[in-house]
Formats: C-alpha cells, sequence, structure tokens
C-alpha cells in the first residue's frame, strides 16, 4: 500500500499510509473507494485515504475475532507493557501527530503539541496501570462461597469525531485494551491522518494482528455498518446527539450491542459577583475560543452577575478581539480555521441568523477569508433564543445577565444537554451548593475544562451516558460474571 508524504512544522516531511490497518496490514479498501483530505487553513488537497466499505468493515471484525481468541488469555502484564510502549512512541513522535492535527483538523500545533498529545499518552499510561487490577468480589452467601470476575466484552468498536481525534481515540483505545477486548477505531473522514501514524506506531509497538484495526470512511458507510454489525459486541461514540441516536437505534434494531455515548453540549460558565474577575474573564474566554469553540464542552453559555455585567462585557471582548488567525503550524497563529468548509458555513448561518432576529452583537460575526470565522459573542441573550438553545460548534458565545442563585440554576439547567459546566466564585459554599444543583456530568470551579485522566467524564441529558476517563470508564468495557460454589459439608460422601 502506498505512503503519502506531507509537510509538518517547518516543512518536516511526515511519512503516513493511506490504506486501511486491518491484522497489521495496510490495505485498499473494497474496490480501491478513497477519501480525499485537505488542509482547512488553505483548502489544499492533502492526499487521499482508503475509505472502508461494508466488506472492509466485515474483514476487520473477521480479524478481531480472530485475535480475541488468543487475546484474551494473555497475561495482563502484557497488556501493561504494550500499553505502556505506545504511549512512548506516541510521546517520541509528538512532534508529527500535532502537525498532522494542525495541517488537518485547523487546531492549533501548540494546543495539540502541549495538551492533546500529553493528555492522550497520560491516559494510555494510566489504563496501562489499570491492566493487571481488574480482581473481583469475594462474597459469602449460605453453605457456600460466590466470587465475581470482570470480563472483556470481546470485539469492540470506537467512532470518534474531528475535533480532538489523536485524544478521544486513546480515551476509547486504553480502556478497551487494557480490560482485555479487541478494538475496531473507525476515525472521522474529516480528520483521518493522525489515525494512520497511529496505526503506524501500533504496528512498531508490536500489537497482536488484529488486535487493534483502524478504518477510515464515511458515518452513513463504515460507521452505520459498525452500529449494525452483528458480531461487534459493543459501539463508544463520541459525536453529535442525532448520530448518537442512530448508533443506539442501529444497536437495538440488531443485536443489542452495549452502546456508550459522549454527545453535544451547551456548557453554563456562571460568574458570580465575587468571584476572581481576571481569572473569570481567562477562562471563560479560553471556554468558547479553544480550538475555535469545536469543542462538546466548551463554555458557549455565559451568566454574568448584574453587578458586574457591562464590566465583564467591555473585557470580555476585549479579549476575544485579540485573535490572530492564520496557519495553525505558525507560533504567531493564535487562531486557526474551523475544520471544514461545511462547518465554516454552519457556524456562519447560526451568526447571521442571531444577528437577523436583533440579537445584540458584541463583537465578532466577521466571515474572514477561507474557513476562518471571527471570534464572536452576543449579549443580552434570551433563553429562548436559538444561539442560546443549540450546540454551534464554533466560537459564538452567548451571554446574559442574573441577578439571584436560583435564577441563574434554573438557567444553566435549562437545557437538553448536561455535559460541562463551569463556575466561578469566592464563596466556598457557594460553589459546592451550586456545584450540586447544576445538571451535568462535570462541573468546574473557577476553571474550564481541566480534563485528567483519573477523573471521568460524560454527559447526562441529551449528552449522552458512559464515561470515559477514570476508573469508572473501565465498567463500560466489561461484563461482570458471578460464580457460586456450594460447600460440601465435612461429612459428605465422596
Amino acid at each position: 500500500m502506498t505512503q503519502a508524504v506531507l509537510s509538518g512544522l517547518q516543512g518536516r516531511p511526515i511519512n503516513v499510509h493511506t490504506g486501511l490497518f486491518i491484522n497489521n496490514q495496510f490495505v485498499p479498501a473494497t474496490n480501491n473507494h478513497i477519501l480525499e483530505t485537505t488542509n482547512p487553513a488553505n483548502s489544499r488537497k492533502l492526499t487521499d485515504i482508503s475509505a472502508a466499505q461494508k466488506e472492509d468493515v466485515d474483514r476487520a471484525v473477521e480479524a478481531s475475532e480472530a485475535a480475541f481468541r488468543e487475546w484474551k488469555t494473555t497475561p495482563p502484564q502484557t497488556r501493561v507493557r504494550l500499553l505502556s510502549k505506545l504511549a512512548d512512541l506516541i510521546e517520541r513522535d509528538s512532534i508529527e501527530l500535532a502537525s498532522l492535527e494542525a495541517i488537518d483538523a485547523g487546531i492549533l500545533y501548540g494546543e495539540s503539541l502541549h495538551l492533546s498529545v500529553p493528555q492522550a499518552v497520560d491516559t494510555l499510561r494510566y489504563f496501562a496501570g489499570w491492566a493487571d487490577k481488574g480482581a473481583g468480589q469475594s462474597l459469602p452467601i449460605p453453605n457456600g462461597l460466590a466470587y465475581t470476575q470482570h470480563e472483556p466484552l470481546g470485539v469492540c468498536a470506537a467512532i470518534v469525531p474531528w475535533n480532538a481525534p489523536l485524544m478521544i481515540t486513546i480515551w476509547k483505545l486504553a480502556p478497551a485494551i487494557a480490560t482485555g477486548n479487541v478494538l475496531i477505531i473507525k476515525t472521522p473522514e474529516l480528520t483521518p491522518l493522525y489515525g494512520q501514524k497511529l496505526a503506524a506506531l501500533i504496528l512498531e509497538a508490536r500489537f497482536p494482528p488484529g488486535v487493534i484495526n483502524i478504518l477510515c470512511g464515511e458515518g452513513k458507510v463504515a460507521g452505520q455498518a459498525i452500529a449494525e454489525h452483528p458480531k461487534i459486541r459493543k459501539v463508544a461514540f463520541t459525536g453529535s446527539t442525532l448520530v448518537g441516536r442512530q448508533i443506539l437505534r442501529a444497536a437495538a434494531e440488531t443485536n443489542l450491542k452495549r452502546v456508550t455515548l459522549e454527545l453535544g453540549g451547551k456548557g453554563p460558565s456562571i460568574v458570580f459577583p465575587d468571584a476572581d474577575l481576571e481569572n473569570a474573564l481567562f477562562w471563560t474566554t479560553l471556554g468558547i475560543t479553544a480550538n475555535n469553540g469545536q469543542i462538546c464542552a466548551a463554555g458557549s453559555r455565559i451568566y454574568v452577575h448584574a453587578s458586574i455585567y457591562e464590566r465583564f462585557l467591555e473585557e470580555f471582548k476585549g479579549r476575544v478581539a485579540k485573535a490572530v488567525h492564520g496557519d495553525p503550524l505558525f507560533a504567531t497563529t493564535s487562531k486557526g480555521p474551523l475544520a471544514s468548509a461545511g462547518q465554516h458555513q454552519k457556524v456562519l448561518g447560526y451568526i447571521n441568523r442571531a444577528k437577523e432576529v436583533g440579537s445584540r452583537l458584541l463583537c465578532g460575526g466577521e466571515d474572514l477569508n477561507g474557513n476562518f470565522i471571527s471570534n464572536t459573542a452576543f449579549a443580552d441573550v434570551k433563553e429562548d433564543d436559538t444561539i442560546m438553545k443549540e450546540e454551534i460548534f464554533g466560537p459564538v458565545a452567548a451571554i446574559a445577565r442574573f441577578e439571584t442563585e436560583a435564577e441563574v440554576i434554573a438557567k444553566a439547567n435549562n437545557s437538553e444537554y448536561g455535559l460541562s459546566a463551569a463556575i466561578f466564585t469566592d464563596n466556598v459554599s457557594r460553589a459546592h451548593r451550586v456545584a450540586a444543583a447544576i445538571e451535568t456530568g462535570q462541573v468546574t470551579v473557577n476553571c474550564w475544562g481541566n480534563l485528567h485522566s483519573n477523573t471521568p467524564f460524560g454527559g447526562m441529558k441529551q449528552s449522552g451516558f458512559g464515561r470515559d476517563l477514570g476508573k469508572e470508564a473501565l465498567d463500560g468495557w466489561t461484563s461482570t460474571k458471578t460464580v457460586k460454589v456450594h460447600l460440601l459439608s465435612t461429612g459428605a460422601k465422596l
């Protein structure tokens, strides 16, 4: 299978295989189907990548099934070693991986190098530490003994999004492999290049053939084939709520495979009058501008107490307007492109509709050259306005004032989503009280985001169910078997 040579940081060449990674080999897709990848910063073609068809998903499942027969009995110390080795290789090639995310997804090189890639490395090492600690319980029962053991599900799949592809792939891969499963990864058709590089590192780490297969492909083809496949026992998906429903429906209509979903978000950030305003401004700005707001946990709804509202608006406006857009590989760039022309048009559509209905434009709202849109904020946004209710997945903040704690809690919970929230206050009692009242899977206090490998991440309501990261993630990749032993009395005959 052919390789492509791409230009990374400072023109450094990066070699990537262009085939599907099945059974530790790079192979063409059925009938040589391909997808064209382009650089969103300049719309130039990067290369063609093989696009998996239903038959290719079948091939990957067959390879996974064959691998699982031996992999499930492999000593856990082997899984520790392989996951640790993969972490070392990703760390070694962090520059190349960050460069690929920059040219393929428009992610700032520095964001990828210093945040996404290290987070992937930490996650691998964290779950490597769990691989040999999957003990069950010993439970007393009348006239006997019971014990439980956690067993791998078997052939599993992960469907990952385009906005933070390497990091989220590892969120699925690390616990799946640590618990003894085999995994098929469908990389996003929009940003697949990191996956081609990751496949080469999996091969170099010497994972057995078929334990990890990586397929680039369209969601409506490869993704659907995975969701409907009768021999896949679990699908882990991160992406839109709409697609999450489709996967859940497909699972219900086929083999009732297990499904975990991390879906959309419309995160509230709440700034109380006693907050450290400089700190609150830093994090709320980052919460809507990091990766152009193309983050499910983005702080896209900002509620500010009336007593500091106008001051906050003025300061916030000055901070978000400072962005320098350009090539995400350049150190001088603080704002990359949106991930695609389609995403650019979607975000621009939300901005234009908000203008049409008379929302107060605080700053931005400009369609810049190519796939760039200026950081945008609307003030005095009403609760029923579209930009306050729907996930935009772009650098667009909806800001509103509040008067009381009870009022802002009600507004924060007035959403079909429940993924992440941020609270800014110096009052410890208020912080805990409001955190307990907000209906989200994660709440941060006096910061935003802050993902850690040992803390679970996931949503409530239509933001999905199941958890990535933390010990809780392991539960989604195993089944519990109970064994009950009746103990014979000492006088029993043989």
